[in-house]
């Protein structure tokens, strides 16, 4: 059935988000590592029934990708955060902000450890990444026009064909060498708006061997969507 939210309730009662665009040319299914849910892509043209129909028909692949998905996790006292590639404890301390003291993450003992992680991690992102797209657009001889954090879920940075900068706040969970790649990847599109040869071959002069942090970031990046940091 369709409901007025845009979903629908498959038999098992798993339900699956309606996306439509005209953009679309045929209906695909997708399931976010960031735990956010299925979601049903329909041509503008495509009814929901047929659409229903559709997802119905691949229900066992679907359990079998939701099940795969880790549940999510709430940043809270006594978590393990990934930070910068190492994951830390959250630890209530007698401290004013947020503090890396060995394997532990300081926290004010006095305020909400999510809230309070999250705004860290988004100056710890915006420091490491804008030192990176200084570096790396010196080098293409190419400069930025601006740099912009956002909580994306479907990319983690962008470039505006006027040279702005967007990151997902969330590469500072990340290896050091990952957000560096992606700097590196954003960087190059001043040069190539595309991802031709020439554009890939930008990417690996800004960084050598980048393509095992490329891999990371298929591979694990859907984890670090997975973090909430309030209930």
């Amino acid at each position: 059935m369709a409901s007025g939210d845009q979903r629908i309730i498959l038999q098992d009662g798993l339900a699956v988000r309606l996306r439509r665009t005209g953009r679309a040319r045929r209906m695909t299914l997708r399931v976010p590592r960031d735990g956010s849910g299925v979601v049903l892509t329909l041509p503008a043209h495509v009814p929901v029934t047929e659409g229903q129909a559709f997802a119905e028909s691949r229900l066992s692949w679907l359990q079998q990708a939701v099940a795969r998905i880790p549940p999510r996790q709430i940043v809270a006292a006594g978590v393990r955060v990934p930070v910068e590639g190492q994951d830390l404890i959250v630890t209530p301390a007698q401290v004013r902000r947020p503090t890396v003291d060995g394997h532990a993450l300081l926290v004010p003992h006095n305020r909400p450890a999510g809230p309070v992680v999250a705004a860290w991690l988004k100056t710890v992102a915006l420091v490491r990444l804008r030192a990176a797209s200084d570096r790396l657009s010196a080098r293409l001889q190419r400069p930025y026009r601006a740099i912009a954090l956002r909580d994306t879920r479907s990319r983690w940075g962008s470039c505006t064909h006027d040279g702005r900068l967007m990151y997902s706040w969330r590469l500072a969970m990340a290896p050091p060498a990952v957000l560096e790649y992606v700097a590196a990847h954003e960087v190059a599109h001043l040069a190539h708006m595309d991802h031709s040869p020439r554009f890939w071959a930008a990417v690996e002069s800004l960084m050598p061997g980048h393509a095992p942090h490329r891999a990371w970031l298929k591979a694990r990046g859907g984890e670090l969507m997975l973090w909430r940091f309030s209930d």
